[in-house]
């Protein structure tokens, strides 16, 4: 698992996650990859400080500490599968209660999202998710 700090052609940063740094590159290059913020896919590597493992422990301590957070994420938020554009849409235009969600969005979802200023973040990828 790689981290990477991004930044899009706006001046918007961000991080990602990704497999190895050649998942990046693939992402980059067919367009998969795109700014939370304004949803632009112009996106590049931004400058950041070397993170430097002292050992395999810090390493594991990361992922540990990426997957606390993604299942506390998890257990205070409700799964609402693929009617996650539809449903954020409804708490964004204030026509449902606010409330955490997660679920899947396809490119397009996202995409589209973005443009009506509906705030979402994609849940942090885990080095299992890739088996």
């Amino acid at each position: 698992m790689i981290h990477y700090r991004l930044k899009c052609d706006k001046a918007h940063e961000f991080d990602g996650w990704f497999a190895n740094s050649g998942a990046f590159d693939e992402q980059v290059d067919q367009g998969q990859l795109s700014c939370p913020r304004c949803g632009s896919i112009q996106v590049i590597k931004a400058l950041m400080a070397p993170s430097i493992a002292r050992s395999g422990k810090s390493a594991n301590r990361g992922a540990e500490a990426l997957r606390k957070a993604r299942d506390e994420m998890l257990r205070n938020a409700d799964n609402v599968g693929d009617e996650f554009a539809c449903e954020a849409r409804k708490i964004h235009y204030k026509d449902a209660e606010p409330r955490g969600i997660y679920g899947r969005a396809t490119d397009e979802e996202a995409k589209a999202l973005r443009e009506e200023g509906v705030d979402f973040y994609p849940l942090p990828t885990l080095p299992e998710d890739h088996n």
